[in-house]
């Protein structure tokens, strides 16, 4: 075949898993020939409409199969994939459309007024609708029957572009990772090695599609072995517990807070979770309470860290080593390569805090039409520079401090905010935590929090403070403490700690 890249992968595992169910979704299932047929009707009907090699295509929705048809369907033809995130102002999404130079838009119809703002002044020419149930009468599926459903067997080479995702754009625009063919193909076989995912896998994704880590960690991995995909489109715990005992769900993945209100529901005690052989938890570490519900099932976690520009996996820690690991982000996957670098870009020794720095071929090359953005994100051209700062141990694990522009310096010591934030999590009352630097006349900065109650719970800054009294250094402790209804996010998830500095610093 002349298609190397992921695109294929459909087609190509027809052959093997024709009858397999590869997709389920609001009830239907779709077989790996039922969904290879899909995508090359969907793929013919595109390129009826002009999209070919080097085209932009985006995709506005949550979890749903007609995501994953329009993503193997536009990679197929050797175009670029663009998914956007739901929750972007349609200002925003106006940008991404712009930027990326998109030409068609597939929309969910729950959000076909986004798409309706987003789309004026942009490069689009076509919009396709898609229905909320798969396979229902739209314009998408009108579109789709209408293909031929030849398959045509485009040349993609490995390091062609693939996918353009935007970055959550903390400070200035968002920048669009572009994630290459070789990118998305040696993280998913960074999974399959490290994760052990077989054929039999059964994975429910509750974590948005859009975004690298369900993408990247989930969705491909699970399609290239020929397992089964069990989509969600939000987050619901009863749905989630009816979902793994239904399904018999082998693999499940989410961030701390969903672990805990899945413990906390009450479904949990009586759900069956005998399936489930690997629970995968991003963002952070997994509070020990959580840890601990999880344990008393039998249940333990592994962890990692990674970021959209490396597809999105750089290291992994296995569920063995929660507890004598606890509050590492483990060992690099298998294909990748991490280490410690001072300002200058030389390596650290074992225990010394710097830049984390990643190579392998899952790192992006560069930042869509971002010549000096791509140019500052290397040291030595190879290695990407991640903005974190961490230290690994004598035996390679890693163990992340926290963002660069985050540490807080008081009195000449570095102040790592996610160290202390993780210890305020402790705390059964706290729902979220943010700790950001405030001026001060004699230490230059001092640690503030910024704290998210759980609903009906009380608790004052005296009680924090005698939480961390033991647990942390003095100097780390925040000084002041200033509680909200809510944190402000960016538009997947991310604290915006900028906007928490300038309003309560």
């Amino acid at each position: 075949m002349l298609n190397k890249g992921f695109g294929n992968w459909i087609h190509r595992r027809r052959v093997k898993s024709a009858q397999h169910p590869a997709l389920i979704h609001a009830g239907v299932t779709l077989s790996y020939a039922e969904l290879a047929e899909r995508i090359d009707k969907l793929s013919d009907a595109l390129r009826e409409r002009g999209i070919s090699r080097g085209s932009r295509v985006a995709f506005l929705g949550t979890n749903h199969a007609a995501f994953l048809e329009t993503m193997f369907a536009v990679t197929q033809l050797g175009a670029l994939f663009v998914p956007l995130n739901v929750r972007l102002a349609p200002r925003e999404l106006n940008f991404a459309l712009r930027d990326s130079g998109s030409e068609l838009l597939i929309y969910l119809t729950s959000f076909a007024s986004e798409a309706q703002l987003a789309v004026p002044d942009s490069p689009v020419t076509e919009t396709l609708e898609v229905a909320a149930v798969p396979g229902a009468d739209s314009s998408y599926e009108r579109a789709l029957l209408g293909g031929g459903g030849q398959h045509e067997d485009v040349p993609v080479a490995l390091e062609d572009p693939a996918i353009i995702l935007y970055t959550s754009g903390t400070t200035g625009t968002p920048k669009g990772a572009v994630l290459t063919h070789e990118n998305m193909t040696w993280n998913s076989y960074n999974v399959i090695v490290d994760y052990d995912v077989t054929s039999k896998s059964v994975a429910l994704l509750i974590a948005p599609l859009f975004h690298v880590a369900a993408m990247g960690m989930g969705a491909l991995p699970i399609l290239l072995k020929g397992g089964t995909l069990v989509l969600q489109e939000r987050f619901e715990p009863a749905a989630v517990l009816e979902a793994v005992e239904r399904y018999q769900i082998t693999q499940l993945s989410g961030v701390p807070t969903t672990f805990q209100l899945l413990a906390e529901h009450e479904n949990w005690n009586g759900t069956d979770l005998s399936s489930l052989q690997m629970l995968t938890c991003g963002g952070s570490a997994v509070p020990l309470r959580v840890l601990e519900a999880y344990e008393s099932r039998g249940l333990g976690f592994s962890g990692g860290y990674g970021l959209t520009e490396t597809a999105p996996g750089t290291t992994l820690l296995q569920a063995s080593h929660s507890r004598t690991k606890m509050g590492s982000a483990g060992l690099p996957h298998f294909f990748t390569d991490v280490r410690i670098a001072d300002a200058q870009g030389q390596q650290l020794p074992p225990g010394e805090v710097g830049e984390i720095l990643i190579s392998g071929p899952n790192v992006i090359h560069e930042y869509w039409q971002r010549p000096e953005a791509t140019q500052g994100a290397f040291h030595e051209g190879t290695w990407f520079r991640s903005g974190d700062i961490g230290y690994v141990d004598d035996e390679g694990f890693l163990y992340i401090s926290d963002r660069l522009k985050d540490m807080i310096i008081s009195g000449g010591e570095n102040i790592y905010p996610a160290e202390v934030e993780q210890a305020i999590m402790g705390l059964a009352e706290i729902e979220s935590v943010a700790v950001i630097g405030v001026p001060d006349d004699k230490w230059g900065e001092v640690p503030r929090a910024v704290v998210v109650l759980k609903s009906g719970r009380e608790l004052g800054e005296h009680d924090i403070v005698e939480h961390l009294n033991g647990r942390l250094a003095r100097y780390k402790i925040p000084r002041t403490t200033v509680f909200l209804a809510e944190l402000p996010r960016t538009a997947s998830g991310k604290i915006r700690k900028a906007e928490l500095r300038k309003k309560y610093s």
